[in-house]
């Protein structure tokens, strides 16, 4: 359990209700309460995890290492491993360690990615003995070649390689071909964690391990805080890298100190801003990040660079100044190695380092540590005249390091503990973690439930307000809601007008896909009642309807015949586009009834005045008006079809055909000429007709309907509306029937409401005054939750 809920156990259940609260409002159930789930799970969360991040070389084991005061961590600069190392908290008898392995896939893989970075040209079988022997054979001469395993990226990966081969040959037995093979400490035949360690930390082994789990007593871990160690973010294999972004990601992740190889060269190097900006990606993360500037005695000795370091540190970090730390977790670690040493083991050359002297191959070579020991007693001039530190050439570098510490001691090494910064690191951090971590936890949880209660407060206050202003009692309540009649009459009114002039601009607009399909059909109608009565066209039958036209003679003039051919067109197509018109004009207000009928304007009439107001009467009365005047707008539009066009005349071939057909029909008094050239005649008044139905459909019409069908409705939708408002004494007296009961549901349901929200209003002041209560008992009151009052 986290220790916030040991003084806070509600904590959790306080925020669900408050979020409970907040999704039970369709109002508010788009509000993102993602930043409040994740505070809240940081706040409530057993462990709090310390993701040490940085390039492969920062130091981050070492540094982990320094802070526990125990070497733990495979810390050999340059080896980039891809192992995750927890380090969590345990009592001093229950201390203990895990270790999984990679699998065989996944060391091949790293393998034959190596391989092909360095062009061996081959590929290495790690399951085949011959194969893995030539491997470490060639990154052996790779090596070489360098000059060294640090001396360049080529001899540290060749360097890796070798490792990785020597720890599948070495671990062959716990190595899995799919699965991650995890064993206790004591599987592996160990009997104490320092065994385990010492087995992690030599280079084959962590070569091909995936994930170590340590389990120590140490303070800093105390409360469920867990220290995590990653590979480089600049890992020369991939996958590496990503298993260190996956730690920063991982919602469980609380807290980043990211290790910066800043000390080296003096400026921030790539891979670090781009960790900076995944660490900001992380919401979890907030500003819970602390920075490290490591190996931090590299600047002891040039003042260029500790100049261009101190540059980049102004320049780069905006952080407090307690969030920014130099330090050298090698000196740091060491020492506090070597206050637990004396005389009596050589001041470690007997213990720490006994394993590493073994190894050296000359007099004058040293371990790493006794080597920048000697140059920081020698050239740091960071010690005090007191200790007057000078080397013989005469001495071995093991012999100088034995004569300076039996000489200045421990006070030496303390000082050297004290420039190193470790301690003060350690002593930030621990105090961060035991005074400030679940303080900063629970105010940043708080901050991000201030819109949670804000968006709450406005929607109940002001909800409460109004049902507290209703009436209690049945009389009242209905002198209240007939004193909104006229508010509510007036709204019906302004509706239903403003429904109209919608309608009617959805249709001019070509909005209206029933009305846009009726003139669509309007025109094929004309088009198609064109086509057939030029099919139906005869000569015959028109001469004879010139005959009876004029009962008294027995000769049509042959231009009479032509002219009795255009009413023919124009009167047929007459009948076509009023039909049609017509049939426009009634769906028109077939679909405006249908509207009217669902809109809540109509339904408030009816419960206002029991009726529509006359809203279904007013409309059939001006449909009858509007059909009328339609009528008398496709008459006028067909009349004008009588009347040639003037380029009738223009087309030479076909003017030459009309005369030609005039002056054979002039030769007889009969129509006997005219029949032969019938066909001629049909394509004439068809090249005229089609013109003009195209102007009709393409330019006059739609707005003709327009025109007979706005000006009309939008004035009686206008009339009506203020009849509507004059109706409130038929509304009081139809009211008066059923207020009385109506009154009765309202004031219940309105009792029923209020008791919701005031248990609503409890349920959110319970919640608040618990949270805020564990704001005072961690001591930062100063941005409480609102209560509702």
């Amino acid at each position: 359990m986290s220790e916030l809920l040991n003084t806070c156990p509600n904590l959790q259940a306080d925020c669900d209700r408050l979020l409970e609260l907040l999704n039970a409002e369709p109002k508010l159930r788009s509000f993102d309460i993602t930043p409040v789930q994740t505070s809240l799970r940081k706040a409530v969360s057993p462990t709090f995890e310390i993701v040490f991040a940085g390039p492969f070389s920062a130091g981050k084991s070492m540094l982990i290492n320094a802070l526990l005061e125990r070497e733990l961590l495979y810390s050999a600069q340059g080896h980039a491993t891809g192992t995750i190392c927890r380090v969590a908290y345990a009592e001093p008898d229950r201390e203990r360690a895990v270790l999984t392995f990679y699998t065989e896939g996944e060391i091949q893989k790293q393998v034959t990615d190596i391989s092909d970075r360095l062009r061996l040209g081959r590929n290495i079988d790690i399951n085949n003995p011959t194969s893995i022997q030539e491997g470490i054979q060639f990154a052996h001469q790779i090596i070489e070649q360098e000059g060294g395993e640090g001396r360049s990226q080529r001899a540290r990966e060749a360097n890796g390689l070798k490792l990785l081969l020597q720890g599948r040959q070495q671990n062959a037995a716990h190595i899995h071909p799919t699965v991650n093979n995890s064993f206790s400490m004591d599987g592996l035949g160990f009997g104490t964690i320092a065994e385990a360690s010492e087995y992690a930390r030599q280079g084959p082994n962590s070569a091909v391990l995936k994930k170590i789990e340590y389990y120590c007593h140490h303070p800093l871990l105390a409360g469920g805080n867990v220290l995590i160690d990653t590979p480089g973010i600049d890992a020369p294999i991939k996958e590496h890298a990503e298993l260190a972004y996956r730690c920063i990601n991982d919602p469980e992740a609380s807290a980043v100190i990211v290790v910066y190889q800043i000390a080296a060269s003096g400026e921030i190097i790539q891979e670090e801003i781009e960790l900076l900006e995944r660490i900001k990606s992380n919401p979890g993360l907030r500003d819970r990040v602390f920075h490290v500037i490591n190996r931090i005695d590299q600047t002891w000795f040039d003042a260029d660079l500790r100049e261009k370091v101190n540059n980049t540190i102004a320049k780069s970090f905006y952080s407090p100044p307690d969030r920014v730390y130099r330090t050298s977790g090698l000196l740091g670690f060491y020492g506090s190695q070597l206050l637990k040493c004396s005389d009596r083991d050589r001041y470690g050359l007997d213990s720490i380092f006994a394993n590493e002297i073994s190894k050296l191959k000359q007099r004058t070579d040293a371990p790493k540590f006794i080597s920048e020991f000697l140059r920081y007693c020698i050239f740091s001039y960071k010690l005090p005249s007191k200790f007057r530190i000078q080397l013989d050439t005469d001495k071995t570098p093991l012999e100088s390091y034995e004569l300076i510490l039996q000489r200045y001691g421990h006070e030496l090494i303390q000082h050297m503990i004290k420039d190193s910064e470790v301690e003060t690191f350690r002593s930030d951090i621990s105090r961060y973690l035991r005074e400030e971590k679940y303080p900063q936890l629970l105010e940043q949880l708080v901050s991000d439930l201030q819109n949670v209660c804000i968006n709450l407060s406005n929607l109940y206050q002001p909800e409460l307000y109004e049902l507290k202003q209703q009436p209690n009692d049945i009389e009242a309540l209905k002198q209240t809601k007939l004193l909104d009649l006229s508010q509510e009459l007036k709204t019906a009114g302004d509706e239903f007008y403003r429904h109209i002039d919608q309608f009617l601009n959805r249709v001019k607009g070509g909005q209206s896909p029933e009305a846009e399909q009726d003139y669509k059909r309007l025109k094929n109608n004309l088009v198609t009642s064109l086509e057939q009565l030029l099919r139906q066209f005869s000569v015959a039958t028109i001469y004879q309807q010139a005959l009876d036209s004029h009962p008294t003679n027995s000769v049509v003039p042959v231009m009479g015949i032509l002219a009795e051919a255009f009413y023919y067109l124009a009167n047929g197509l007459k009948k076509t586009l009023v039909e049609s018109s017509q049939e426009v004009i009634k769906n028109l207000f077939k679909q405006l009834r249908r509207e009217i009928y669902q809109q809540p304007y109509y339904r408030e009439l009816f419960r206002l005045l029991g009726n529509d107001s006359g809203i279904d009467q007013m409309l059939a009365k001006l449909e009858e008006e509007v059909l009328i005047s339609i009528t008398t707008v496709a008459r006028i539009e067909c009349d004008r079809y009588v009347r040639e066009r003037e380029d009738f005349y223009d087309d030479t071939q076909g003017v030459m055909k009309l005369r030609e057909v005039l002056r054979k029909a002039c030769n007889t008094f009969d129509a006997s000429s005219m029949f032969e050239a019938e066909t001629e005649l049909r394509e004439l008044l068809k090249m005229d007709f089609v013109h003009k139905i195209k102007k009709t459909i393409e330019v006059t019409y739609r707005a003709a309907i327009a025109t007979a069908i706005t000006e009309p409705l939008l004035t009686a939708a206008k009339q009506h509306s203020q009849e509507i408002l004059q109706q409130q004494q038929q509304a009081r007296e139809h009211l008066g029937k059923t207020l009385e009961k109506e009154a009765a549901e309202s004031i219940k349901h309105n009792a029923a409401k209020l008791k919701e929200l005031e248990a609503k209003i409890a349920m959110y002041n319970e919640a608040v005054t618990g949270i805020n209560h564990c704001l005072e008992q961690q001591g930062r009151d100063r941005q409480k939750l609102p209560l509702i009052l």
